[in-house]
């Protein structure tokens, strides 16, 4: 995410995550360990945004607090990944990470208060 600004829209915010770890991740090292950290990553970011939007068009409560339990788990998976990614020497990776886990932290505290006020 650039400027420091955060969309208002969960929608848009979980799109630009997953959109910023696609950025991100052009940037790392091509390890063994990376390609498959980086496939998960991949995934998990990208589910998070399109469960959300499963979520956002749930046809009742029960599908739409399961859907953000799925959001909650791949937000925390992505978190995960970020920390075990190999980011090589650079300083920017590594200020790009950070800010991407901050980012899944939030997420994950965002989706955590809607579990838990939808029940």
């Amino acid at each position: 995410m650039e400027d420091g600004a955060k969309p208002r829209d969960l929608e848009d915010r979980t799109f630009l995550f997953a959109e910023s770890v696609r950025g991100f991740v052009k940037q790392l090292p091509r390890t063994i360990s990376n390609t498959e950290d980086v496939r998960q990553l991949v995934r998990a970011s990208g589910s998070v945004a399109a469960n959300w939007i499963e979520a956002d068009e749930a046809l009742s409560k029960k599908d739409f607090l399961m859907r953000a339990k799925i959001c909650r788990k791949e937000v925390k998976e992505s978190r995960l990944f970020l920390r075990l990614v190999d980011t090589g020497l650079t300083k920017r990776s590594v200020a790009s990470r950070d800010a991407l886990a901050t980012e899944a932290r939030e997420l994950t505290l965002i989706f955590a208060s809607i579990i838990s006020k939808s029940r």
